[in-house]
Order: C-alpha cells, then structure tokens, then sequence
C-alpha cells in the first residue's frame, strides 16, 4: 500500500472546475452573470499584493453564489459532479486513479477548489480521503462565501501534504500535480509525478530535480 495524493484541477479535470461550477449554477438559478464583476475590486486588490488568492476565491463565490442555500446548491453539485467526471476528466487520469485503487493504495484528492463539490467528486473516484478549501454558510443556512479554512494551494498544500505523512506513517508516498503551486508538496513525495505541466512549470520542477511524468489531458 501506497499513499496516493492527486490534485483535482489540470491533473484530473481538463481545467480550473469552479468556474465552470460557478457559471452552470448562474443559468440553473437564473442569475445574472454581471454577478462575477463583483470580484473585481478584490482582483485589482490582489495584483497590487493586498490580497491572496484565497481572498480573490472568497470574493467570486460571495459575488456569485452568495445567497444560495444548501438545498440548491445541492441539487446543482449532484448534476454538475457526474459531468465532471464523464466529461471533464482526463481519461489518463481516471485509469491511474482506477490503477491504484485496485492496487490497494490510500487515495487522496487536495485541492484548491471548495467542498461546494469536491468531496463529491471524491466520492464519484473512489478517494478515501478529500482534502479541499472549506466554504461558509450562514446561520440560516444560505452561502456566505467566507473561507473556513486556508486556501488549499502552495504552503497549505505543503502543510496538508506532511499532516498526511504523519497519519500513515510508514507509507511510501506518491503526489500528482500540474501547477507550479503544486512543486514545493511533490517535492516532499518519494515519487513526484508532474502531469500536464506548462513549459514554464516543467523548467521550475527541472530545477528542483522533478521531471515531467504525463501530458494524459493532451489528447
């Protein structure tokens, strides 16, 4: 057995997958898209340094999503999560996931993107673990948009990655990434696999000793 750590957007999925999420639930609930400039204030924030990426995630969803409650947000992610995987989903990617299961190894999604679906799609793979960006709701019971949690990307991934280390100790480890934000964790795993990597992320992990593994989402 093996622990098994795979990225969910650009290593399984073709692309990033809560805009896609964003967007789907906007025309399901008739919502105006103009919702989506409400993030601009926070982006302009964020290229002058004042705010994180987390801070920009948070803004989208509130700007997008916020007022929906968990029932209809619900009955979104049960249609939007069977598309992802059938349709969105490298094919590369859910044979390796399906290679490892069947080999016994423990499987876990991180990402960066929320648990408005993630856990979900988790779930619809066979992971036994989901690891995810948390999302608040009010008390009564309608998205707000706050974060519970960091945003899982770059050092939080890192930290996540050796919280994993710890709770199986004694497993060999093997992590899946595409991004450059995903190096500094596959630097940690005894087997790195850098998938669908961009030209400049494959010179970053060069220098780190990491080389490209697959391009499944090529084809």
């Amino acid at each position: 057995m093996r622990l098994v750590v795979f990225d969910l957007d650009g290593t399984i999925t073709y692309r990033d997958t809560l805009l896609p999420y964003v967007t789907g639930y906007l025309a399901r609930a008739r919502r105006s898209r103009l919702r989506m400039l409400g993030v601009l204030p926070t982006l302009l924030a964020f290229a002058i340094g004042v705010h994180d990426h987390g801070a920009v995630k948070s803004a989208f969803i509130r700007s997008t999503l916020g007022g929906a409650t968990r029932p209809d947000l619900a009955a979104w992610t049960a249609d939007f999560v069977p598309w992802v995987v059938q349709h969105g989903s490298s094919r590369g990617a859910l044979e390796m996931i399906r290679t490892h299961r069947e080999a016994g190894d423990q499987l876990v999604l991180m990402s960066a993107s929320t648990d408005l679906y993630v856990p979900q799609v988790g779930a619809a793979l066979g992971f036994q673990e989901v690891l995810c960006t948390g999302v608040a709701y009010d008390a009564a019971g309608r998205l707000d948009g706050a974060l519970t949690t960091a945003n899982r990307r770059g050092a939080e991934k890192v930290r996540c990655f050796e919280a994993l280390r710890q709770a199986h100790p004694g497993l060999q480890t093997v992590a899946y990434g595409n991004a450059g934000s995903d190096l500094a964790h596959l630097k940690l795993a005894d087997v790195p696999r850098l998938v669908n990597a961009s030209a400049r992320t494959v010179r970053q992990a060069a220098a780190l000793g990491i080389a490209p593994y697959a391009a499944w989402n090529a084809t």
